[in-house]
């Protein structure tokens, strides 16, 4: 073999996989993850684990890996992360651990993330559950929220004594892991469930259909609940809008409500009557992994698809294999290009939209060449359907009904310290809630500093 390669990783054919909602990668078998550990090697500094939000100790695990100890490499893994299966399907690992890989600067880096994911789900296929702790210390936390950040914290917590309840305001646990992130990607049922049970197996409990803010207050949880500390990982799932012309007409959707339907209420399955209409002709406005995932699933609920940016593709801020994965399954990439309007028949429906030409102008304060409208360049696409990928925001209902919490102009909770800790005495934030539309990782993160934060709280008291 040679060394300076990643052992390829088996995927479903694009022209099969563009019809169904099975997982694209396949990822490695015990030979393959074998031969891709032997790479590893095994550095004195590893800069792998620094580029890893959560610290896994990335040479550890994959050395059990390497001596086909595979329950000694999930163990490593579980005290750093409760969600592997995840974290090995959907981190970005190039711009992270894989980034920082020392094979990487004269090859390719170690895959890390497939490694991860084969670890995990050996785990998972052997029944592998993780140890609760001995004894619980007789203190109550709450966490809002049941994505990346709030399991992140929930699990933590519970490995250290804590009673711990997560409230989650949909009728299933897993936040954007199961609302946001299609089936293909991330499979909800072998992958995400699995994982929550791992928790609940921690002695974690999860109450779903409970909105904080409308259910049961914060301060309500505090003064009246008996718990002693909340952690707020609501996420942000309050979508952002272009405010153009026709942006209120029927089949316009927001990613976040396109993925929901698909997700939550099965519109991939011909057994459900999901209210939604999928689009022949669809155009989803866009270009991070959110609108990735609304394009490849419109596909394959049967429609063509184009995605619109305004920028070009060296600024596509997707994973570079998201992209790839769309192209190769048919969708169409109409680049330096900006919606104006979207066009409504006499039913109010989605008829088309125009759209400008763009070109590349100075770079703006992100750093990215700013986009700037060619004139006379505007033309119309035929279509039925648009979906709107440009964002989300948290929403402020948490906020606007907690006394003493303070939040910044963009609906974000203030944190005042790195372990989360908010203006509110007891009360800590992570994730979304506080950032903006992250990544899953950089949530798992701060739901981390976070359970550390809210221990040492607990203990001064």
């Amino acid at each position: 073999m040679d060394m300076m390669k990643k052992t390829p990783v088996r995927e479903q054919d694009p022209k099969i996989r563009a019809t169904n909602f099975d997982e694209v990668c396949l990822g490695y078998n015990e030979e393959e993850a074998l031969t891709e550990a032997s790479r590893c090697l095994n550095c004195k500094n590893p800069q792998c684990v620094q580029g890893c939000p959560v610290a896994i100790d990335i040479p550890a695990f994959i050395s059990e890996v390497k001596a086909n100890d595979f329950k000694a490499a999930s163990e490593i893994i579980g005290k750093s992360s409760a969600l592997p299966a995840v974290c090995g399907r959907v981190c970005p690992q190039e711009n992270q651990c894989e980034g920082k890989c020392i094979r990487g600067i004269k090859g390719e880096a170690v895959s890390i993330g497939k490694l991860e994911r084969f670890v995990a789900d050996w785990a998972r296929e052997n029944n592998i559950k993780p140890t609760p702790a001995a004894a619980l210390n007789g203190h109550k936390v709450a966490v809002i929220g049941s994505g990346p950040s709030g399991l992140t914290c929930a699990g933590d917590l519970a490995r250290l004594g804590y009673s711990v309840t997560i409230f989650e305001a949909l009728h299933e646990p897993g936040g954007v892991l199961v609302y946001g992130i299609p089936e293909f990607r991330l499979p909800k049922q072998k992958v995400v469930a699995a994982e929550i049970e791992n928790l609940k197996a921690l002695g974690v409990t999860i109450e779903t259909n409970v909105v904080i803010g409308k259910s049961v207050t914060i301060d309500e949880l505090l003064n009246e609940e008996g718990y002693e500390a909340v952690f707020i990982g609501s996420g942000a799932g309050l979508p952002k809008f272009m405010g153009i012309p026709g942006e209120t007409a029927n089949g316009v959707y927001s990613a976040n409500e396109y993925l929901t339907r698909s997700n939550l209420m099965k519109a991939f399955d011909d057994q459900y009557d999901t209210p939604i209409n999928p689009g022949k002709k669809v155009a989803v406005v866009g270009g991070g992994n959110v609108a990735m995932d609304a394009a490849r699933t419109a596909l394959r609920l049967g429609a063509d698809v184009s995605i619109v940016y305004r920028r070009s593709e060296e600024e596509l801020p997707a994973r570079v294999e998201e992209v790839h994965h769309a192209k190769e399954e048919g969708v169409v990439f109409e680049l330096l290009t900006n919606p104006v309007e979207i066009l409504v028949d006499e039913n109010g429906w989605v008829s088309g939209m125009k759209c400008i030409r763009m070109e590349l102008g100075e770079p703006d304060a992100s750093g990215r060449r700013r986009p700037v409208e060619i004139p006379g360049s505007e033309f119309v696409m035929e279509l039925d359907t648009v979906i709107m990928s440009l964002g989300t925001s948290p929403n402020p209902l948490i906020s606007s009904t907690t006394k003493g919490l303070e939040i910044n102009k963009r609906q974000g909770i203030v944190i005042t310290e790195e372990t989360g800790a908010t203006s509110k005495e007891g009360v800590y934030a992570g994730g979304d809630a506080v950032t903006g539309a992250a990544t899953v990782i950089l949530a798992m993160g701060a739901g981390k500093s976070a359970a550390k934060g809210i221990d040492e709280y607990l203990r001064a008291k």
